[in-house]
């Protein structure tokens, strides 16, 4: 019976390398690709929760990217002619994460070290260091 593989991506080019990792090394596993759409910016969610009107236009915003990411998963595993499975969440990423691998038997978790903050001097970013202490399984990281 193949394993799950989790691999959270956010567009970045680490977590696109991440993902190609997966497919070129795990092939015939059932991969799935998650998404997280963060609800608040840090600098938002100090000046406030935003207007119903701004959430209906933040939400619509923000899935449409988060499709857009998921359309260029799939085309990148039909290079690697690989069927994976795609999930849309909302949330802090690394609790998102944390989530989706306890509540669905996932085995292995395989991420870019860093998201879209991929300048950073460390060796990794904070959600990819989060989700690597805090999640019951095994953690990948890509660099």
């Amino acid at each position: 019976m193949p394993r799950q593989i989790l691999v959270p991506i956010d567009g970045s080019r680490k977590s696109t390398e991440g993902l190609e990792h997966t497919l070129s090394m795990y092939s015939q596993e059932k991969i799935t690709v998650l998404h997280v759409m963060q609800p608040f910016e840090p600098e938002t969610a100090e000046e406030g929760q935003p207007e119903y009107d701004e959430m209906d236009e933040w939400y619509e915003t923000h899935h449409a990217e988060a499709e857009r990411i998921l359309d260029e998963a799939h085309e990148l595993a039909s290079e690697y002619e690989t069927d994976i499975s795609t999930v849309i969440n909302i949330g802090e990423p690394w609790r998102m994460i944390v989530s989706y691998v306890e509540e669905n038997d996932v085995e292995h978790v395989i991420m870019g070290s860093h998201g879209r903050k991929e300048d950073s001097p460390l060796p990794l970013g904070s959600v990819a260091e989060t989700v690597m202490r805090r999640a019951p399984v095994l953690v990948s990281i890509v660099r």
